[in-house]
């Protein structure tokens, strides 16, 4: 019988069902007793006839399967075990001599070749990326099935149809490594797609690290993400993680990357190619795996044309691109949204909401939403507190019970310029929001920081 040494990594749970198809017998037993210590159900067969029969009955989710047999070779296993199930996961062992072969049962749909001699580390690691993938398929099939009984996707509420292809993408991004770039006005949920993406991927049960670059000072950016070492600079009193260092093996999320400086957006282009990064005051540069999720609220090709975002890394993280509508243009989820945030605002708040009278919904989908999902779970929450009865009416919507400009707002007339029109857009949602400049940023759709500038401008030339 051929031995195996067994691994000291500890047998896990009882899970994926395994068949081994192997005509040698000492092999076939090797694997059988290697794979059981491991902590897997295993069934074994000596030829691809026997397999076929077996996989029947047992219906594994992974097989590992010889290429060379008598009777009923490798490859003919393969296609026979995908059409019983198109979900198996089918690994080929196959000698030195032909693995030309094996690249070609990888065309027809096998997910590896282990090369004989088998080596148990590397079968470990393969199977173990093989029932994390498995863990994936079975939540996406989950999903798909809450999808369609209730119209949600995880925490992502929508089946417009524009909702639909944002859903197929991320189930096509999920399992694999690839970056991914979110674009959208603020308030459409691109940090809840980056989760989604995450916890759907292979690396759900490792950090997910969010940074808002838009929120952190250009001069402080650099540290929070790469971390830095005790007396890299006035103030660093002790070593500190930086975030890409926090995210190893799981995800890193960058909102409003153009926001980023371009030095800075250099060093990050570092990380991705080499996957290799230096801490602040360090000597070494530090290996890291993770993977990235960017987003931002401005068009890329044009942040690349101004200079803001870098062509390379845009390219970089470009690889899975997914825009987010914003919600005037999704209005038909509406609905399904406010009874999502009603539900869970009378949870929150001891409430017993029920839904909304007609005119309210009336009022609600002629509403522009500028803010976008963020606004309208701000309104459904304010309303779900304030409502009198179990229906939310336009009572409970000041905000949004009339169209008439508040007191004081200058209008358009022909001859205002851009500038002005921007001014006196920014006062109104300033005056809108009592004078909260985070939400007045989210409603006008642009980041805090450019805010900012915006109002430090103005300042400027009235200082002049």
């Amino acid at each position: 019988m051929e031995q195996y040494a067994l691994m000291s990594t500890p047998p896990r749970p009882a899970s994926e069902p395994v068949l081994i198809v192997e005509d040698e017998a000492a092999q076939r037993i090797g694997l059988q007793q290697l794979l059981r210590s491991w902590g897997f159900d295993v069934e074994v067969a000596s030829d691809g006839e026997e397999a076929m029969k077996k996989a029947a009955t047992v219906r594994p989710t992974i097989v590992l399967s010889d290429l060379i047999m008598p009777r009923l070779g490798g490859l003919d296993v393969l296609r026979g075990l995908k059409q019983q199930d198109p979900d198996v996961t089918v690994v080929i062992m196959t000698a030195q001599g032909t693995v030309e072969t094996a690249v070609e049962a990888i065309k027809q749909g096998a997910y590896d070749y282990v090369a004989k001699p088998i080596d148990p580390q590397r079968l470990r690691i393969l199977l173990d990326q093989i029932v994390e993938r498995h863990s994936t398929l079975r939540e996406v099939r989950a999903l798909r099935r809450q999808l369609r009984d209730h119209g949600s996707f995880g925490k992502m509420i929508g089946q417009s149809a524009e909702m639909r292809k944002i859903y197929e993408i991320i189930e096509q991004a999920a399992p694999t490594t690839a970056s991914v770039l979110l674009t959208g006005e603020s308030g459409t949920g691109k940090e809840l797609v980056a989760q989604t993406v995450h916890q759907l991927s292979p690396r759900a049960a490792h950090p997910f690290v969010p940074i808002n670059c838009a929120a952190i000072p250009d001069t402080l950016l650099e540290s929070e993400l790469f971390g830095h070492e005790k007396g890299a600079f006035t103030g660093a009193i002790a070593r500190r993680q930086g975030s890409v260092e926090l995210a190893h093996r799981g995800t890193l999320f960058l909102d409003e990357i153009a926001e980023m400086t371009t030095a800075t957006q250099a060093k990050l282009l570092r990380v991705l190619q080499e996957r290799t990064f230096k801490i602040l005051g360090g000597q070494r540069e530090q290996a890291v795996d993770l993977r990235v999720i960017a987003a931002t609220n401005t068009d890329p090709p044009e942040a690349v044309r101004q200079g803001k975002l870098r062509e390379d890394l845009y390219y970089r993280l470009n690889v899975f691109s997914i825009r987010l509508p914003p919600l005037r243009e999704r209005k038909d989820d509406l609905p399904l949204l406010i009874q999502a945030f009603i539900t869970e605002f009378n949870s929150r708040n001891s409430r017993s909401i029920v839904g909304v009278t007609d005119r309210a919904m009336a009022v609600l989908g002629r509403h522009q939403w500028p803010g976008n999902v963020r606004e309208l779970r701000n309104v459904i929450e304010r309303a779900t507190i304030v409502a009198h009865g179990r229906l939310i009416d336009v009572a409970d919507l000041p905000q949004l019970a009339g169209s008439v400009a508040p007191a004081g707002t200058p209008g358009l007339t022909p001859g205002t310029t851009v500038d002005q029109a921007e001014r006196q857009l920014i006062d109104v949602t300033l005056a809108h929001t009592g004078g909260n400049k985070t939400r007045a940023a989210e409603l006008l759709g642009i980041s805090l920081k450019t805010l900012h500038n915006k109002l430090n401008r103005v300042k400027q030339e009235h200082e002049d």
